[in-house]
């Protein structure tokens, strides 16, 4: 066998090259291929040239099919098929589908947004898996290398931001989490208050204050921090069991609370803040993905 350089070779000749040996005739191929009969008559000169052989032979009735030509033609209705599906926008099927779904967050943000979601998947792609992770790391990290699909967070991206493509799923305040016993839960909390109490204090990163601390600053002011958690679900356990206070998100704060002995107040005035968005996160490399795109667009119906 000869040894062939494709970079030598036109390759746009082998779409002249299937027309011809399925028609069997350069003025029909030149109609479908809508080129001038010139134009495919000088392509079927250069063909020959590359294979060595006449692939169009003259007889009697018109032109038939060199004995190599009967040996290419259904290779290359293969080849050009398998072409034309690798350049072809894929496709997705949930109900087929087995894709894993890899997500990020919180153990609450993953209650709050990824529950809803997950029962969507189970309905209508009932083979596919979800994969979760809530431990404590950065979100745009696991991203990065690609171990996840999406991330789910109120944080923004430190560096990188142009990798990096993101929706808004929600919007949320803040509240002050205390027992229902403590005696705060009474009448308004007001600064003076607040910082006469014990605070806890939920760190995604468990470095650095809280914003809350940030605001206080500010204004010349410090709160007695006496815990640190990396997730928002024990917050409630300590809340309940003890004079702390926490800060939190009100949608995480009304789920947590849920059937506790807990009581939510509003924040003093002075430590209110804009509404805390909740984004789902993905990196540009799934951005036109399929599978991503139909979850993308399933979170948006569901959410």
């Amino acid at each position: 066998m000869r040894e062939v350089n494709l970079r030598s070779v036109d390759l746009n000749l082998l779409v002249v090259l299937q027309q011809l040996l399925e028609t069997r005739h350069v003025t029909r191929a030149s109609e479908l291929l809508n080129m001038s009969q010139p134009a495919v008559s000088r392509a079927l000169q250069r063909l020959r040239e590359t294979f060595d052989d006449p692939l169009l032979v003259r007889t009697a009735q018109g032109y038939d099919l060199s004995a190599r030509a009967i040996e290419i033609l259904p290779r290359l209705q293969v080849l050009t098929s398998s072409v034309e599906q690798l350049i072809a926008e894929p496709k997705f099927n949930p109900a087929k589908a087995v894709d894993v779904v890899r997500v990020y967050g919180l153990d609450l943000e993953v209650a709050c947004f990824v529950a809803p979601l997950f029962k969507v998947l189970r309905n209508e792609a009932p083979q596919m898996r979800l994969e979760v992770r809530t431990e404590p790391r950065n979100h745009f990290e696991l991203l990065e290398t690609g171990e996840v699909h999406f991330s789910l967070t109120g944080m923004e991206p430190e560096t990188g931001e142009g990798q990096y493509r993101r929706l808004l799923i929600a919007q949320s305040g803040i509240v002050c989490m205390m027992s229902a016993d403590n005696p705060l839960a009474m009448g308004d909390l007001t600064l003076e208050r607040y910082l006469s109490a014990s605070h806890g204090l939920v760190s995604m990163t468990g470095k650095g204050p809280g914003h809350v601390d940030d605001r206080l600053a500010e204004m010349g002011h410090k709160r007695h921090l006496a815990l640190r958690l990396s997730n928002f679900m024990t917050a409630a356990d300590f809340c309940e069991t003890s004079d702390l206070l926490f800060v939190l998100p009100e949608i995480v704060a009304r789920r947590i609370a849920l059937g506790r002995n807990i009581a939510l107040k509003p924040v003093p005035v002075e430590l209110l803040v804009s509404p805390i968005n909740f984004f789902l996160y993905w990196h540009e490399r799934y951005h036109r993905d399929p599978m991503c795109r139909w979850i993308r667009q399933r979170v948006l119906q569901v959410l």
